[in-house]
């Protein structure tokens, strides 16, 4: 028997890698659209499986040309299109590591994950080209080399070197290629967290695990139950993927769409215009959205001209989705049904989703509807999910006692990246530790209560206190700054900035502004959308014994606060 067969080590330990996402479309469907992708002008672009696939060998082969090995780590800076998804598979399946950048963070975090995860190829296109401009000093020492991704031919005027146009660096290379067989454990992915206390953080994620959270989400679906009145399954699925894929891949979408062989819609930029025109062209059938996306969509004067009626599951993340929004949604999308669960990045999105039991068949649409906006049950396969007091013991359930969320299962990070006291400070007694604080109604349903950290969530973004309190305080005028979340029915929350003037001095509320815009958005230490829409001045903070801000003391006097406060600025 010769040495090189496999048996019995491939029955017992069979590979799971990324690869084999490739299989199922190829063999089953690769004449069949892969992708569409409707761009800034109104362009559509479509490629089947077997011309996408294609596409994808090429790029692997390029990136060999160019020196790629197994373990670098290759970023994107772009919006969601079949370039950005021809990067990950060319990526991943070769032994390299995908690392897409969040292009929301502010320059200076987003040029700590460049150097911090020492990106060998950034990957770009038009609309992030600014961005990276402004970038390119303080990487280019890091970065070896640059590809421009346009259907247009030739490069952008720019600085940014060395420079290679996709299209051309991939043009005569083999349409065919012989993915390796990594060991599964080989590293896959690279994300960052959104830094709300202190740096962002990096977590890796393996072939292994980025395969079985794919397989374990499928077999999600099929556990959902479907209720009285519900439309039926339409015979195809056809997904928009609006999610960015610097949000943990979308939370995970590239990976059980393409297992799935189903057609993929990208709309490039997310407007509520585009969103519609792509559900009335394309039939999409299922989305994932931030609440803020889902707000857009409600007040968009035009959207009864379009034609939505195949919409009909819609998964909100990335924020509580507020009852009185769910609502008004379904009032628009009659055959829609939203429901909200909970992830981040070191769970590598969704650990915990919203599920309905049996017995629920019988409950009136209302009652219903209080269990979907709850932040979950913590039923998903594959992971385990608790809410534990100080002790490590499981909260009552009751609905009001709070305690943090606890979790650990196949695709919960290993480690913080190059940073192993912190991989200690939230791996304690076999569970990872989320700071996330929650609580437990009798079913054993999940809400969110809080973040340990304080952070405000706006949109689908996380806007770090501390960087705008530190910031602020270093205004000459100002004595002391606390910041928490005033709520919002677009954006969930949006800031609100309590300043304590220094003596004598006399800003005015535009002046708090105007300071952070010029130390803080110009400088890029802060981002636009972190900037305080409501400003008030106190004769104190509330403090706890040891000093610090007491944000929960703060928070219930808000109506308080916000009755001298000024708003400064529109969201």
């Amino acid at each position: 028997m010769s040495e090189k067969i496999f048996y019995p080590e491939y029955s017992k330990h069979y590979p799971l890698l990324v690869k084999n996402c490739l299989k199922k479309p190829m063999m089953l469907f690769p004449n069949e659209t892969a992708m569409v992708y409707r761009n800034d002008e109104g362009q559509y672009l479509r490629f089947t499986w077997r011309e996408w696939l294609e596409r994808t060998c090429k790029l692997a082969h390029a990136m060999k040309t160019l020196g790629v090995k197994e373990g670098d780590r290759i970023a994107t800076m772009a919006l969601n299109h079949h370039w950005h998804m021809e990067n990950i598979y060319a990526s991943i399946c070769s032994g390299a590591i995908s690392h897409p950048i969040n292009m929301r963070l502010s320059l200076d975090h987003m040029t700590y994950t460049i150097n911090h995860a020492e990106d060998k190829i950034i990957f770009f296109d038009a609309d992030s080209l600014l961005t990276l401009e402004a970038l390119y000093d303080r990487i280019k020492d890091k970065v070896e080399l640059f590809v421009y991704m346009s259907d247009k031919p030739g490069l952008p005027e720019t600085s940014i070197k060395p420079l290679y146009n996709y299209e051309e660096l991939i043009k005569d290379e083999p349409s065919t290629y012989d993915w390796p067989d990594l060991d599964e454990d080989t590293h896959a992915v690279l994300y960052y967290t959104t830094g709300t206390t202190g740096l962002p953080k990096g977590v890796l994620y393996t072939n292994r695990q980025v395969y079985l959270q794919c397989i374990f989400f499928l077999l999600r679906r099929g556990a959902a139950l479907r209720m009285p009145g519900d439309p039926p399954p339409p015979d195809d699925w056809i997904p928009m993927m609006n999610v960015p894929l610097f949000h943990i891949h979308a939370w995970g979408a590239p990976f059980y769409y393409v297992f799935e062989g189903v057609k993929i819609v990208f709309p490039g930029k997310f407007t509520a215009e585009s969103f519609c025109e792509l559900v009335h062209n394309e039939k999409v059938t299922q989305t994932s959205l931030v609440p803020t996306m889902l707000a857009m969509l409600v007040e968009y004067e035009d959207i009864g001209k379009w034609d939505l009626s195949s919409l009909i599951q819609v998964t909100i993340g990335g924020g509580a989705l507020p009852l009185g929004l769910k609502l008004k949604a379904e009032k628009l999308f009659p055959t829609m049904n939203a429901t909200s669960g909970y992830g981040m990045t070191e769970t590598m999105a969704g650990c915990v989703g919203n599920i309905l039991t049996r017995e629920m068949r019988e409950w009136p649409k209302e009652k219903v509807d209080q269990v979907l906006v709850k932040t979950g049950f913590p039923y998903i396969p594959g992971v385990e999910a608790r809410v534990v007091d100080e002790d490590g013991n499981d909260v009552p359930r009751d609905n009001e006692t709070i305690g943090e969320i606890v979790v650990r299962g196949h695709w919960i990070m290993e480690q913080y990246y190059k940073d192993p006291e912190k991989t200690a400070a939230v791996w304690r007694d076999g569970w990872l530790h989320t700071g996330d604080v929650a609580k437990m109604d009798e079913l054993g349903y999940m809400t969110i209560a809080d973040r340990i950290t304080d952070v405000i969530r706006s949109g689908s973004e996380m806007v770090p206190t501390v960087l705008l309190e530190n910031l602020t305080s270093n205004a000459e005028f100002v004595l002391e700054a606390a910041y928490v979340g005033v709520p919002d029915d677009k954006w969930g929350e949006t800031p609100l900035a309590l300043v304590r003037k220094t003596p004598d001095s006399s800003p005015s509320e535009e002046d708090i502004l105007t300071f952070l815009q010029k130390e803080g958005v110009d400088t890029g230490k802060i981002t636009r959308w972190m900037l305080p829409v409501y400003v008030a001045f106190v004769k104190d903070i509330l403090k706890t014994s040891v000093g610090k801000y007491d944000k929960i003391a703060i928070r219930k006097q808000l109506d308080e606060f916000m009755d001298v406060a000024k708003r400064v600025r529109k969201t």
